[in-house]
């Protein structure tokens, strides 16, 4: 969460984008503008990149307000947020592969996340400070919560035979989103209020302040415009779900990259923020940052989209290829044996990146 003091006033893009955002679909809508023509398909995609960038914007400004460890929470569930509202949106819409879009940007987003966004992490701390620490009964916590959600999620509905194929039965389904919900709760408790030291910076590590706090009529601004924002990213990406798919689809890739790339719009911003951190030797806000976010979108993403399928009676798939499911074993591995030292090199970011670029490789090439 590197962000720029502003204890009295925003950046004036920041209210900038969402204006224009509003703009542009209230066009849209209007039929003032044809969301088909390529131009303003451009304008709409730029608009959505940015407005995604300025809600995260604003939920670092109220996360700077509230503080940690609920700053790191305000950020992980506007991502979620903006998420499960690009999932929905373009289930909505019809598209093809529709049924497996969910299960593909949580698989994502994990990927991403775990391997991407942490071995960038590792490598530009580690080539920076050479060696960094962080406190482990934090990572280990929310990875034993990540992995369990994650295996129950994304694998065991490949082996399960009340319901064929890898999806869970409707009660299964439900099951499994209330057992996500409660488990995440207890996690956010556990953050919060019993074990909230272990998501602290240690007071005497270098960088670990953040700036000043902004004022409260600041942070209320930002509040009003994060949700604002949110649910113009939501209309635009109702408006892109159509022009997404036709493109992937023109560069050959399998549908399921349409997961790839909503989770990495997604995550973008959150990402720069927790790589920032790590150069500014703050890896513990980094790792909060990161596994927050995927930990939010595992626990809250699947219940949320899953409660819309059954309402909707439409198909939800959740279990993974084999491929998928090798490379997300490896990932949960790979980051038990990273994150049990609390102490990090360049190493460990190489084998994060490397696992990341075959994640990338199979997503084109399946």
């Amino acid at each position: 969460m590197n962000h720029p003091a502003t204890t009295n006033w925003l950046p004036h893009w920041t209210w900038i984008v969402p204006a224009a955002a509003l703009l542009v679909v209230a066009l849209i809508i209007g039929g003032a503008l044809r969301a088909d023509a390529a131009a303003i398909v451009a304008l709409a995609a730029f608009v959505l990149v940015a407005t995604v960038f300025a809600a995260v914007h604003h939920a670092e400004v109220v996360a700077l307000r509230v503080g940690e460890p609920f700053g790191s929470i305000v950020l992980a569930l506007a991502v979620t947020v903006i998420e499960v509202g690009l999932i929905i949106s373009i289930m909505l819409a019809g598209s093809q592969g529709g049924a497996e879009l969910a299960r593909d940007t949580v698989f994502a987003t994990i990927m991403i996340v775990l391997n991407g966004i942490v071995g960038l992490c590792l490598l530009a701390g580690g080539a920076r400070h050479r060696e960094q620490t962080f406190t482990t009964d934090s990572a280990t916590a929310a990875l034993s919560v990540l992995s369990t959600l994650a295996i129950v999620t994304l694998v065991v509905p490949e082996f399960t035979t009340t319901a064929p194929g890898p999806i869970y039965a409707p009660a299964q389904q439900l099951g499994i989103g209330l057992v996500s919900i409660v488990l995440y709760a207890v996690f956010l408790f556990v953050q919060t209020v019993r074990h909230r030291d272990y998501f602290l910076p240690a007071p005497t590590a270098a960088g670990t302040h953040h700036g000043a706090a902004p004022a409260a009529r600041v942070a209320l601004i930002s509040l009003a415009l994060l949700l604002l924002s949110l649910l113009l990213v939501v209309l635009l990406a109702k408006v892109l779900s159509g022009p997404l798919e036709r493109a992937v689809a023109a560069a050959r890739l399998p549908m399921s990259f349409v997961g790839v790339v909503v989770a990495a719009i997604v995550l973008m911003p959150e990402g720069i923020a927790a790589v920032k951190a790590a150069r500014a030797n703050r890896v513990q806000i980094s790792l909060n940052l990161a596994l927050g976010s995927a930990l939010a979108t595992m626990a809250l993403t699947i219940p949320i989209v899953g409660a819309l399928a059954l309402y909707l009676a439409r198909p939800l798939v959740l279990g993974l290829e084999p491929a998928s499911m090798a490379l997300l074993l490896l990932t949960l591995f790979i980051g038990t044996i990273t994150l049990a030292t609390g102490r990090t090199t360049i190493l460990q970011g190489a084998v994060h990146m490397v696992i990341f670029a075959i994640f990338l490789l199979l997503s084109m090439l399946p």
